[in-house]
């Protein structure tokens, strides 16, 4: 009968994970078509050592499990696992974590543990197996177990996730969450791998998500609660799985991609720190800074995620050789062909959704029946990676921020309650996040969004400025936007995904992926990502390759090669982000808020995952053979930062009110000794004189050495390093400006800007500079640059008149100068009207201009362990003042010229002539440089030691 294959399966799941079970009452249950257990304590050892996460489960149940299995329809009808309330409490791990340095997926931990229920697990399979039903044919057994396995439903209702660390208490409910098959319209169906469909598809919904983030006291209990951080969100997930074969053990491609309509965050200021401290606890855990990852790049991410995904489809135990293909099957007996080191993940039994991935890291080929070049054959197979593909998808996102006060109950047995109040708002429309990984050899992530906007709400530190009876506009409300509304754009951030009806799997096509570093940096340039997106694009890409040969899989044995000789294995990391085009305001209402922010952020520190480790200077470093040095002369791996910002427009006007001497000093790490602030009437002053400021481009390169510590270990051990291996010690900055103007405008009662005075021209620079790393090993070179910057400055003008002066000053003093609660800055009417003319009416007295211009202008600075040193030239300036002529035109007094040919010095019109220098070969009108040393006394004993040896 099929009970004695299936039974057996379900029996081994349930039993692995549930303590305190009686196998013999659930097998009774099972033949009964349902079964039901209540009350139901998880094995919680077992779920770390097979999650190989850096947490601990510090408490871990379910209410209540049901199975419901139609022996009758098993090859039309699923089977149901169904799971009332699942609740897990995990922390951190403590101290240094003992798997730290366990190889990935092979470890001998996990090996060792598996010793000792090695002959359990054989005797039960054996015994499980001793009796199957004689007018079955193994074929028919083994396809209909896969038809099973591959649609079974899973059903968890009410499941809730907590999180606790220092203070703080993060924890995920979930509503109900199901698991099921669908077809290639997404609908639920009874399906399985054909010949002519190699591909597996399953649907997974979410409903009613709730986060919450509170704050636990001393005694670890929350006095009260905050409002969650997302309510009731819903979403759905898209699985689809393509198999090269019917006899492949791993897909040869995995897509898993999530969908959410509309996510509302809310985060109150008390929650802000500890929302930062969970984001610095995944960025710790991804760069391998806590848990049992290694100090890498992210293939270490890889390695545990191949891990992972092993543990959810299933090693090669008691249930997945029944889940695979008749090929794979040398006699009817499946129980007896398995690898007894061999262990099943957890969510596998919850999932279910791969039944032929193998965890080939700890694979074993059994010697019964298989020659050695067959085994050979098979591992080869099975090490081949699979293409891995993880989106997350949003069509509206915002983000409200909340400042909360503490209310005051009647009684005092009654509990705290508290009142917040919304002061800014952020709303992001057409979300992408996709990443993308074959193994360790790639790994490429993408993120941007169409559009996104910043709103003021409500009050702030008791200016009313936005609230409700204020009677303001949106466009007020509003200070900054970039990209494009999503209505317009269309769904281009959906493109290629399994909710693109256009997609490859959606049209029943085998789906082709970029995973050539030099063909991706093609494809994904800086047009493609604007686009697609228009707001914002990153592109982060590691690739891995090696000169040598293959890449060992074992994640230990690539480190080593890393610490031991760099050349072996070329890495190459690259990050770009770019900006679309961007307009802020920087109002005193949107200051203040993003201040406040800031100050809430700061209000509770954590202890930090990681301290940077001291400089320890090796007296016992060993010099580098020649092949070292020349593999290092070869490549040397680094890490590229590129960040680019398109047509940027920032608006500073008149500070309305300032309140900064409030939030600075806790900023700047000084203690608030401002008084109470007392509510204060507001009203909106209009005109509002503003500066603007135009970037046509901006630029930020920073490239850094992978392995910086372990290359300037070599490096500095050298006696004469090269330029080259120089180069790479130091971590480079390059920033470049394009386009940059200023200019006057004012804001008037109807929302409009007035026509620009400009201030400053067009004018472009640019700013390198370098740092060595590791600097205590460089103190006793001399000739080693510590720190080096350039500065170059082609041409700036600035050209104002005696009004402009005036209003630049009063807007420069509304900030900087806070005057009370509310700014009392007036703006004199008459010196606005002098200032921005009425367009169409030509002036009858022009203002005299005072103009001044520089060229050509080179700084540079350079630090060693003996001295500082800074130098520069100027190739001109000019000052002028352009003052109304006869007839009409300018008439140019120039008051500092230089270099200026003087050889008409004795003539009148020589005052009243501009002159230019004679060619571009002219000198520089200032060139100089200054040097300070350092280490007096090192110095000095340096010089006597040297007349000594003299």
């Amino acid at each position: 009968m099929l009970e004695s294959y299936v039974t057996p399966i379900l029996m081994s799941y349930v039993n692995r994970y549930i303590k305190n079970l009686k196998p013999s009452d659930l097998q009774l249950s099972l033949w009964g078509g349902d079964v039901v257990l209540s009350k139901l304590e998880l094995k919680l050892d077992v779920l770390e050592q097979e999650l190989k996460l850096p947490f601990t489960f510090l408490s871990g149940h379910i209410h209540e499990l049901r199975i419901h299995v139609p022996w009758t329809k098993l090859g039309s009808e699923p089977v149901v696992i169904t799971i009332n309330t699942m609740e897990c409490i995990l922390k951190l791990k403590d101290g240094a974590q003992p798997e730290d340095h366990e190889s990935c997926g092979s470890s001998s931990t996990n090996r060792s543990t598996t010793e000792s229920t090695k002959s359990a697990v054989k005797s039960r399979r054996v015994q499980q197996s001793a009796s199957p039903d004689p007018d079955l044919p193994p074929g028919y057994v083994q396809s209909l177990i896969r038809r099973v396995v591959n649609n079974v439903n899973i059903v968890i209702n009410n499941l809730i996730l907590k999180y606790v660390e220092d203070d703080i208490v993060l924890s995920v409910n979930i509503t109900s969450a199901e698991c099921y098959t669908v077809d290639e319209f997404w609908d639920r169906a009874f399906m399985d791998i054909s010949a002519t469909d190699l591909v597996l598809r399953k649907m997974i919904n979410f409903s009613d998500c709730t986060v919450c983030l509170d704050k636990r006291n001393a005694s670890g209990k929350i006095e009260f609660y905050q409002e969650p951080l997302l309510y009731k969100c819903s979403f759905r997930t898209r699985l689809h799985f393509t198999y090269d074969n019917l006899n492949s053990k791993m897909p040869s491609i995995i897509k898993i991609h999530t969908l959410v309509e509309s996510l509302k965050l809310s985060i109150s200021d008390q929650q802000l720190p500890m929302f930062i401290r969970i984001m610095q606890l995944g960025i710790a855990l991804y760069y391998g800074e806590i848990g049992n990852f290694k100090d890498g790049e992210s293939e270490d991410l890889i390695c545990h995620t191949k891990d992972i995904l092993g543990n959810i489809t299933g090693t090669e135990d008691e249930a997945s050789l029944v889940m695979q293909y008749p090929a794979q099957y040398t006699s009817q007996d499946p129980y007896l062909h398995q690898d007894d080191d061999q262990q099943q993940g957890w969510v596998s039994w919850a999932w279910s959704f791969v039944p032929a991935i193998v965890s080939y890291d700890d694979e074993e080929n059994d010697s019964s029946g298989i020659d050695d070049g067959t085994a050979e054959q098979q591992k080869s197979q099975s090490l081949k990676d699979p293409i891995i593909s993880v989106g997350f998808y949003c069509t509206k996102a915002t983000v409200t921020f909340k400042l909360t006060e503490m209310q005051a109950e009647s009684s005092y047995y009654s509990p705290q309650k508290v009142k917040s109040k919304e002061v800014i708002c952020w709303e992001q429309e057409g979300t992408t996040v996709e990443v993308l990984m074959k193994g360790e050899l790639f790994f490429d992530c993408q993120i941007g969004f169409v559009g996104c906007q910043a709103m003021c709400l409500k009050g702030i530190m008791g200016i009313k400025d936005f609230e409700e009876n204020m009677n303001r506009s949106d466009e007020e409300a509003c200070f900054f936007n970039c990209g494009e509304n999503l209505s317009a754009k269309g769904m281009t951030y959906l493109t290629n995904s399994l909710f693109d009806y256009r997609s490859p799997e959606n049209n029943s096509i085998r789906a082709e992926f970029i995973l050539d570093a030099a063909h991706h940096k093609e494809t994904y340039t800086e047009i493609a990502g604007m686009q697609r997106f228009g707001a914002f694009y990153m592109d982060y890409l590691y690739t891995m390759e090696s000169t040598s040969g293959k890449v060992s899989g074992n994640q230990q044995d690539l480190s080593s090669v890393k610490s031991e000789d760099l050349g072996n294995v070329q890495e190459m990391s690259t990050k770009s982000l770019i900006v679309g085009p961007l307009n802020l305001r920087l109002d005193s209402s949107a200051v203040h808020r993003i201040m406040k922010m800031i100050v809430c952020a700061l209000e509770h520190e954590y202890e930090p995952y990681s301290k940077t480790k001291p400089d320890i200077m090796d007296g016992n470093r060993t010099m580098p053979s020649s092949e070292e040095i020349a593999s290092l002369e070869e490549y040397i791996p680094t890490r590229l930062t590129t960040f680019t910002v398109l047509k940027c427009t920032i608006i500073i006007p008149v500070a309305e009110f300032n309140l900064l001497d409030h939030l600075l000093p806790i900023i700047m790490g000084e203690k608030n000794l401002s008084g109470l602030l007392n509510a204060a009437s507001f009203q909106p002053l209009r005109p509002l004189p503003s500066i603007r400021i135009l970037v046509d481009k901006v630029n930020l390169e920073h490239s850094v050495p992978m392995y910086a510590e372990q290359l300037v270990h070599v490096v500095s051990s050298l006696g004469q390093p090269s330029d080259n291996l120089l180069h790479y010690c130091y971590s480079h900055c390059y920033l470049k400006i394009f386009g940059f103007q200023a200019a006057l405008t004012s804001l008037d009662s109807k929302g409009l800007y007035c026509i620009p005075v400009p201030v400053i021209p067009s004018f472009s620079t640019a700013v390198y500079g370098k740092l060595i790393k590791f600097h205590k090993y460089w103190t006793k070179r001399a000739h080693v640059p510590l720190t080096e910057c350039i500065f170059e400055l082609p041409n700036l003008t600035v050209q104002a008149t005696r009004a402009q002066t005036l209003l630049l000053q009063t807007i420069y003093q509304s900030w900087c100068h806070p005057v009370g609660n509310v700014s009392s800055v007036v703006v004199n009417e008459a010196l606005l009207n002098e200032v921005f003319q009425t367009s169409g009416v030509k002036s009858k007295n022009p203002l005299p201009t005072l103009e001044g211009s520089i060229q050509n202008v080179e700084l540079k600075y350079c630090g060693t362990s003996l001295v500082k040193c800074a130098s520069g030239t100027v190739g001109s300036i000019k000052i002028c003042a352009k003052a109304p002529g006869d007839g009409g035109k300018e008439k140019l007094i120039p008051l500092i010229q230089g270099p200026s040919d003087t050889r008409d010095l004795h003539s009148s019109k020589w005052l009243n002539e501009s002159r230019k220098p004679e060619s571009l070969l002219a000198p520089d009108l200032v060139a100089f440089t200054i040097q300070i040393p350092q280490y007096m006394d090192y110095c000095h004993n340096s010089v006597d030691c040297s007349k000594q040896d003299v």
